[in-house]
Parts: C-alpha cells; structure tokens; sequence
C-alpha cells in the first residue's frame, strides 16, 4: 500500500488459531452412517500462527482511507444512586487513561471514562472495586496494602475489594456482566493455601461495603408521614 513502519516502532505479537484437514485426510467414509462432524474432528489438525503487527498510528506513507478516527463514545449509563454513593464518600476520583487502580500512598482512585467500558455496568463494579481499596487506607479501616503484585498480601487485598464489591452492587441492585465468582478464581491460589482466607477476606469486606454503604443518603419519610406533619393536614 506504500506504508513503511516508522524507525525504532516496535510490534505486538498476536496469535491465530484453527485447524485444517490435510488433503490425504479429505475422502469420504467407508461407512455412509458415520458423522461427518465427527470425521472432520478426528482428521483435522490444529495449528498456530504467529504475526508481529504495528498500529497504522507506527506507520508512515499509508493512504488516508488507512487512518481511521476512533468513533465517539456513547453517552454515560447513569445509576443516580451509585453516582451519589461515590460522591458522598468524597473519595478523590479521577477519571481518564485506559487503567483503573487505587494509588495508596496519594489516597486516589483512577478510572477510565464510564463510556469507554464494553459493557458500561461494569463501570460501577470497578469504581466500588477501587472504593473497597479505598477503605482499606489507614485513615479509615487500616488494612495492610503494603503487598507487592503476586504477593499472599497482594491477593488478599484484591480478595476483599472484590468481596466488597459484591456486597455493595447487591445492595444498589447493579448486576455486572463481569461475574465476580471468576475474578475471585484467580486468586484461588490464596485460598488453597488457607482455607480460613475466605472468611477473613469476606469479615472484613463486609466491613468495607458498611462502611462505604454508610454514605447513603438516609431513606425520606413517607408521602403519608410527611402529610401527617404538615401544616394544612
């Protein structure tokens, strides 16, 4: 097309995965009933495929109709009541960048954008994720966050945020399309190691979601109540 990839870029690699039947592998069965999806199983052979791949972004000379701009972000799904949960937490959010963490050492809390999320459920997960973190500063539930990534402390930790999160979307009825049962699974390793892990790691998010559910705004009076201590009932 008349592109070269710029000086000094480098490549991502990426994979490509399938099968073929070889063609001393393509005759019929002898037997009319065997299953042809069955066959084609048993005779197939899988392969992988290997490519190094730039970004047109790490391109020179390529043709407009290359370079695409990224299309607009759909507007925000809001929960008014997680949205007024998070305020009131006064939390120091900040939204922007691709990478959603909790900095303990400055006591901030980073997210991407709610519309830049495939599913923007899922947005609400992860803010109560990082707020479950948030909890753990020691100005609040003093949990120790000192583990360094793949440390038994490490694990924990994201155990118990993972926990609170579960808690508090149950309490403000969201449901995530990201199942938390499978992010918990990836720190099984924590839990084989100790079987009381879980119950420590569920005590104290059930902790974390109280105190982060505390922030809700507190239930009005009924219509009926509030008619009864009217001036003109």
């Amino acid at each position: 097309m008349g592109g070269t990839v710029r000086k000094g870029e480098r490549g991502v690699g990426v994979c490509y995965a399938d099968k073929f039947i070889p063609k001393d592998r393509r005759s019929e069965p002898t037997d009319p009933a065997a299953a042809q999806d069955d066959r084609h199983e048993a005779d197939a052979v899988p392969f992988l495929r290997r490519y190094i791949v730039f970004n047109v972004a790490q391109c020179e000379g390529l043709p407009d109709r290359c370079i695409a701009s990224a299309p607009a972000l759909p507007e925000p799904r809001i929960v008014p009541e997680a949205e007024a949960l998070a305020r009131a937490t006064l939390a120091d959010i900040r939204h922007g960048g691709d990478e959603a963490f909790y900095a303990p050492r400055e006591d901030v809390i980073c997210l991407p954008p709610q519309s830049a999320f495939f599913d923007q459920i899922n947005y609400y997960r992860t803010l109560f994720h990082e707020l479950g973190h948030w909890t753990g500063h020691h100005r609040r539930l003093n949990r120790d966050q000192s583990g360094a990534f793949g440390s038994t402390l490490y694990a924990t930790e994201e155990l118990v945020a993972e926990v609170t999160t579960a808690f508090v979307c149950a309490s403000l009825s969201i449901v995530p399309t990201v199942r938390h049962a499978d992010y918990i699974g990836s720190w099984i390793d924590v839990l084989r190691a100790d079987n009381r892990a879980i119950f420590r790691a569920a005590s104290q998010a059930s902790k974390a979601a109280d105190f982060l559910l505390a922030f809700r705004a507190p239930v009005s009076a009924n219509a009926d109540d509030q008619a009864q201590h009217s001036p003109d009932a």
